[in-house]
């Protein structure tokens, strides 16, 4: 019965596995073929040609567009961890009228959809002045990653000793060093992990690149490989596509397995007590 049950299990697994990797893989070997190979259905790399990954980058600024997500995603990700381990602070630490509250307010602005929303953020972008930049698209960004940046650091920071905080008071800390100079370190598992959760989605952002930007210069991956087009107008280059689709993959890929270990860390991080 062991045995059958673990054989169950890593057929379980395996499924999983293929039925969430096999997209990529299919995305890996088209984005080498080009031409009527493209609708041939094969499942084995036929050969290498490179000439998908070239015309990317010869046909649009796409490497100014993985430049624009760099600095949207990585200034998200500081402003995000910034504001959300001082309001996790506030949150886990402090007690106050109306935190139960203004806690559940901001978990419940996480759970709009983005259309929702799409117009009133148009509007204060345009008012702003921040129209096809790329402060317009950390700000609205911001209100994709922040509310769960704060509820899942508060969850963490409320897991801490409160000894620790205490002894730390007795010695003269004033509360943003007992933050960055305790805290923090501590928190550094949970804020990997929430920071590249913030950066996933920041890097993967549709609607509102799409939205809020205008020239190619200013897009980030994710409009600018939906805009791509061919040679002609009838043509859809799908080999380009493919080749631009595991161009940006990549760093996600590598962030996940150079952080792997925090992640682990962050995620089992207060999940047992005492």
């Amino acid at each position: 019965m062991t045995i059958l049950f673990r054989i169950g299990f890593w057929l379980l697994v395996l499924t999983i596995a293929l039925f969430s990797l096999f997209p990529f893989y299919y995305a890996v070997i088209s984005s080498f073929r080009s031409g009527t190979a493209l609708f041939t259905v094969t499942y084995w790399p036929e050969h290498f040609d490179l000439s998908n990954y070239f015309a990317v980058f010869q046909r649009q600024p796409f490497g100014r567009n993985i430049l624009n997500s760099i600095i949207v995603a990585g200034a998200v990700v500081a402003i995000s961890l910034a504001l959300g381990v001082t309001a996790a602070y506030a949150f886990g630490r402090i007690s106050f009228r109306g935190r139960s509250m203004l806690l559940l307010t901001i978990l419940g602005v996480s759970m709009f959809p983005q259309v929702a929303v799409l117009s009133g953020m148009f509007e204060l972008i345009r008012s702003f002045g921040l129209y096809n930049t790329l402060p317009g698209l950390i700000l609205a960004n911001l209100m994709l990653t922040l509310p769960f940046t704060v509820w899942v650091l508060t969850t963490f920071m409320r897991e801490l000793p409160k000894e620790i905080e205490e002894a730390a008071f007795v010695d003269g800390a004033t509360p943003w060093i007992v933050v960055r100079r305790v805290f923090l370190p501590l928190m550094a598992p949970a804020a990997v992990t929430t920071g590249l959760l913030a950066f996933i989605v920041s890097w993967n952002e549709f609607l509102f690149a799409l939205t809020f930007t205008l020239t190619n210069e200013r897009r980030t991956v994710p409009p600018a490989i939906a805009l791509m087009s061919g040679s002609t107008a009838y043509e859809l280059p799908w080999g380009t596509i493919m080749a631009a689709s595991v161009i940006v993959t990549l760093p996600i890929i590598a962030l996940v397995l150079v952080f792997q270990r925090k992640i682990v860390a962050g995620l089992t991080t207060g999940a047992v007590k005492g």
